[in-house]
């Protein structure tokens, strides 16, 4: 039978795996993923390189002969999650090269710490791509308003970018002019656009979780928007995406060969153990668009989720669900412009924390010629 995450495939949805390690890589297992259970891209963070590097033995060979050598923390690092981004873009190959260069990315984030500054991340995002050296990795770059400009430079520049940590409606048609600013430019520039690709990694349910406190603390008749603001947020994202990629704009893009940007819902995994497990991933399959899952959230769509375009399903509802959320006190501007702080911090504290280990396991290694 079929697993569900093949079968969303038909209905245009690419399920991304929220994961890279060497060990997954060395077991054959994402070669498998890719076979039999859907996977048609990969992504990867500080957060899963910290825990995958400081964990997994795999990758004591490569470090050892690096730290011996004489390389520092951040070489180290970039070394190796560069091998395992390259490794994994070679395993998805196929699907990039079925789909047309259209699907099979993995994406590789520049540094956090460079969040707030647009030429440093321009600068980090042609260095990645230039190292990777695959024609399916998309460079991750964050929505803050520093990264949206380099944004469109690096769409300008021929690399495909994944936007991440987009919370807020406001910051999603930002993305979109960005990318179609970038195909532009390309254009004005004789260049080819029909091999660039985009996805705007939209966040889900980190944005229950914050309105879910704030409600939690009205009481009374809040208490029944429990739940409520993440699919519908994301409802009228995708909403303003179909609107976007069927404007006068873009068609005269799409005419010279331009890929949409597909919507990414992203934290996808229910973060309240109250909530079904796939309540986010069953509430926003739709054309055109990508759902990156962790191992946990795929498994479980795949054993039980429920497979239907549901994009568009109750958007008047959805509309309906926010307004009443604002009308307690709540908001949806507010939440958003906190989550995209605190999402940054999040993954600088994390790539902070994986340099630290990796220094101090270089530090337990003597250099070549001390």
């Amino acid at each position: 039978m079929t697993v569900p995450a093949v079968r969303a495939a038909e209905l245009g949805q690419s399920m991304w795996y929220d994961n890279i390690s060497r060990d997954l890589l060395d077991s054959g297992e994402l070669a498998r993923l890719i076979a039999s259970h859907g996977v048609r891209g990969v992504t990867s963070n500080p957060t899963i390189f910290q825990k995958a590097m400081t964990t997994a033995a795999a990758y004591a060979p490569e470090f050892t002969r690096l730290a011996a050598a004489g390389h520092n923390a951040p070489e180290i690092y970039e070394t190796l999650a560069v091998g395992d981004i390259q490794r994994g873009a070679d395993l998805l190959r196929g699907v990039y090269d079925a789909s047309g260069g259209k699907d099979g990315f993995i994406s590789l984030e520049v540094s956090p710490t460079l969040a707030h500054d647009t030429a440093g991340t321009l600068a980090e995002a042609k260095r990645l791509h230039a190292w990777v050296d695959r024609p399916n990795l998309m460079i991750k770059i964050p929505a803050t308003p520093e990264g949206i400009p380099a944004i469109r430079a690096a769409i300008a520049a021929g690399i495909s970018v994944n936007i991440t940590l987009i919370f807020a409606i406001a910051s999603h048609a930002k993305v979109i002019d960005a990318f179609m600013s970038g195909l532009e430019d390309r254009v004005r520039a004789g260049l080819a656009i029909d091999r660039i690709a985009s996805v705007a990694s939209f966040f889900v349910s980190r944005v229950d979780s914050a309105v879910d406190k704030a409600l939690d603390a009205k009481g009374g008749a809040a208490l029944a928007l429990r739940g409520k603001a993440a699919i519908a947020n994301a409802k009228l994202a995708y909403e303003l995406f179909e609107k976007e990629f069927a404007s006068p704009r873009f068609e005269k893009l799409r005419a010279k060969g331009a890929q949409m940007q597909r919507p990414l819902w992203a934290s996808t995994s229910t973060k309240n153990p109250s909530y079904k497990d796939t309540i986010y991933v069953d509430a926003l399959i739709g054309p055109h668009t990508v759902d990156t899952l962790p191992p946990a959230t795929l498994a479980a769509f795949n054993d039980h989720g429920t497979v239907a375009v549901t994009i568009r399903n109750d958007l008047a509802e959805a509309k309906q669900q926010l307004a009443a959320i604002e009308a307690q006190g709540v908001s949806m501007e507010k939440v958003c412009a906190e989550l995209l702080r605190d999402g940054v911090a999040s993954f600088a504290k994390s790539f902070s924390d994986l340099l630290g280990a990796v220094e101090a396991r270089r530090r337990e290694i003597p250099a070549a010629g001390r």
